[in-house]
């Protein structure tokens, strides 16, 4: 009786080891498990600063990238505002001393007609005093050679005032051919200053640079003030008054 209870008391004994261990084993599985999942929850709080340490480095770069290249298109702006200012300016100044020269030159050639159609009254003048005197004394014979060379005068007085309206019709001409060349360059500037790209401000100044050289080509081929080319058909004749410095028969 006795062995039987004392195998009971060691059955129990042994139950009860066998329940600890598996609470103990229990309790050891759950501790790793915990851990393991402590363990991937850093991990992965690991990994998500680093992702979004990344993407903010990455931000950081395309946005400082973006304000480099903002800057580099403004400042390439501003030094076609300003290229393009210097420009206008220099070509305004050529503008304004050329028809300042052609002026000054029309000027002067109005001044000669004027003078010129003076002396011409003058000695048409002198030539009627002449052909009545010459009809007294010589009759009509002589009277009649007179009055020719009289109107040969009024000839040589015309073709002066002929001249004279001729230069200032090819003066205008030239004013008005140098303001359409001026606008066409005007306005090139003008799409130069606000072009965007590149591409747009090299085609733009390309035809800059061409309509400029269609510039500086009309003047130089119309820089002579009217008169005419050399070789070119019979030379009109000189109608200036002696001794003028400003002569362009000299």
């Amino acid at each position: 009786m006795s062995e039987q209870k004392e195998s009971s008391v060691l059955f129990s004994l042994k139950e009860l080891m066998n329940l600890e261990e598996d609470r103990i084993k229990q309790e050891e599985d759950a501790k790793a498990a915990a851990a393991a999942a402590a363990e991937r929850a850093r991990l992965d709080e690991e990994r998500r600063k680093r992702d979004e340490e990344e993407a903010r480095i990455r931000a950081e770069d395309e946005r400082r990238a973006l304000e480099e290249r903002k800057a580099r298109e403004e400042a390439a702006r501003l030094e076609a505002i300003r290229q393009a200012e210097v420009e206008k300016a220099r070509v305004e100044a050529e503008q304004r001393a050329r028809l300042e020269a052609m002026n000054a030159q029309q000027q002067h050639e109005r001044k000669l007609a004027e003078l010129q159609h003076d002396e011409s009254k003058k000695k048409l003048r002198k030539t009627l005093y002449g052909v009545v005197a010459a009809v007294v004394v010589l009759g009509g014979a002589t009277a009649g050679i007179i009055i020719n060379q009289s109107q040969k005068a009024e000839q040589e007085r015309q073709a002066l005032a002929d001249q004279a309206r001729q230069a200032e019709e090819e003066r205008k001409k030239a004013e008005q051919q140098a303001k359409e060349q001026q606008q066409k360059i005007d306005s090139l500037l003008s799409q130069l200053t606000s072009a965007k790209d590149e591409a747009t401000r090299l085609a733009l100044q390309k035809q800059l640079d061409e309509e400029k050289a269609k510039q500086d080509a009309a003047k130089k081929g119309g820089g002579g003030g009217g008169r005419p080319a050399a070789g070119g058909g019979a030379a009109k004749p000189c109608n200036c008054a002696p001794g003028d410095p400003l002569c362009s028969c000299l």
